[in-house]
């Protein structure tokens, strides 16, 4: 089905002007490498093997979640090291939407002027995070606030009072779901992600581009994800839950991770000149929701459902779906209130086993959800998935 009235007039994605680099666990490879590095390194190789000039590009937004040394100039110091100095542009920062808000924030420039080529750039490191000191001069003797950005944030939302854990938990125990359809499900998204191994990788290798990490002994280079843990219902069913009257484990929760993803927005007409006979995604339609507190996993369903209406669509039209999915428990929710059934969201992987850096984890997945749906031969796309502070983030997009 075509929308007759979609929200978005023209914006759209070269398909194959979209990358992401590997994901790395945490403290693992990219540890200790600053977030902004990556992205310079990974855009400029991205760029110049996809032929894509610097020059030709007018604005760049950047998002990021985790504080980087130089952050304060974060979008003119990527901008230039890539090649193009000229430019700069909005930085982008809401916790796990952060790659859908960059995407929908460089649609809408797109659509006031069809003449922007838009740059989005979104990159994280949740290794080793900030520890950031508030001075506190009325405390006893002026003792500074200390708050260490990445695990203070996992551990508590400040306004609701809850870890991410125990919103899993809450919607879990609310929809009467058992160990067993937890671990089932995480098993189901393992799966689908050895699909996109196969063949020497060949699904990743469309859109994935290496890490290459300049050092003094010579260059490391990462090619593959690293961190991604064997998955067996025999492993899953010894892990004991994170909270000992839950169900959720380590196993049914996704990890954090470091990376970086992008891609070139711009009018449907210059993304077929730029994709030179390939596939291009028209943006059709983008949804932000927010569920009652600590309800976490069952905020991307009304934001989806936001996206579709504003693209004049609904489920029934969707022909594949990517989900960011920190928790299994977001999955089995998902297709018990869309009727989506399992199988058919994140055919080709998903964060609950790749990994979450957070800004990079939607981009990785609208990119994924492009190449899935340009490997059918086209189609409807949705993109939907939670964020901190119980809300979710979509787009949908059609590729042609």
């Amino acid at each position: 089905m075509c929308p007759a009235d979609p929200a978005f007039r023209t914006a759209a994605i070269p398909v194959d002007a979209a990358w992401s680099s590997p994901f790395v666990r945490w403290q693992g490879a990219l540890g200790g490498v600053s977030s902004l590095d990556v992205a310079a390194w990974v855009t400029t190789a991205a760029a110049a093997d996809r032929g894509i000039d610097p020059s030709d590009l007018t604005r760049l937004v950047l998002g990021w979640t985790v504080p980087q040394e130089g952050i304060f100039y974060g979008a003119p110091t990527v901008a230039a090291r890539i090649g193009a100095p000229g430019i700069s542009g909005p930085m982008v920062s809401q916790a796990c939407a952060t790659g859908a808000v960059s995407i929908e924030t460089a649609a809408v420039l797109v659509d006031h002027d069809p003449d922007e080529v838009v740059l989005v750039v979104t990159t994280d490191r949740t290794s080793n995070g900030p520890v950031l000191t508030y001075p506190s001069p009325s405390a006893p003797g002026g003792a500074p606030t200390v708050e260490h950005w990445v695990l203070d944030s996992f551990k508590r939302d400040p306004w609701a009072g809850k870890s991410m854990v125990a919103t899993a938990e809450a919607v879990a125990a609310e929809a009467g779901m058992s160990r067993e359809q937890v671990d089932e499900m995480t098993l189901l998204r393992y799966e689908q992600y050895q699909t996109a191994l196969a063949d020497d990788r060949a699904f990743q290798r469309r859109y994935m581009v290496p890490i290459e990490i300049p050092g003094r002994k010579g260059t490391t280079v990462i090619e593959a994800d690293e961190g991604v843990f064997p998955t067996t219902a025999e492993g899953l069913a010894k892990l004991a839950p994170v909270d000992p009257d839950g169900i959720v484990t380590f196993g049914s929760q996704t990890h954090p991770a470091d990376g970086t993803a992008g891609m070139v927005v711009t009018s449907a007409e210059r993304a077929r000149e730029l994709a030179g006979g390939g596939p291009i995604g028209r943006i059709l339609g983008t949804g932000q929701s927010r569920v009652p507190a600590a309800e976490m996993p069952k905020a991307p369903v009304p934001a989806a459902a936001r996206a579709l209406a504003a693209a004049g669509l609904g489920f029934d039209d969707v022909d594949a779906v990517t989900m960011h999915d920190p928790f299994a428990v977001n999955d089995i929710w998902f297709s018990e209130q869309t009727a989506i059934p399992a199988e058919k969201v994140n055919e080709r992987g998903s964060s609950l086993v790749f990994g979450h850096p957070q800004g990079p984890t939607g981009t990785r997945l609208v990119i994924e959800l492009l190449h899935r749906l340009a490997e059918r031969g086209g189609g409807i796309g949705l993109f939907t998935g939670c964020a901190a502070g119980d809300t979710g983030a979509a787009l949908v997009v059609e590729v042609t």
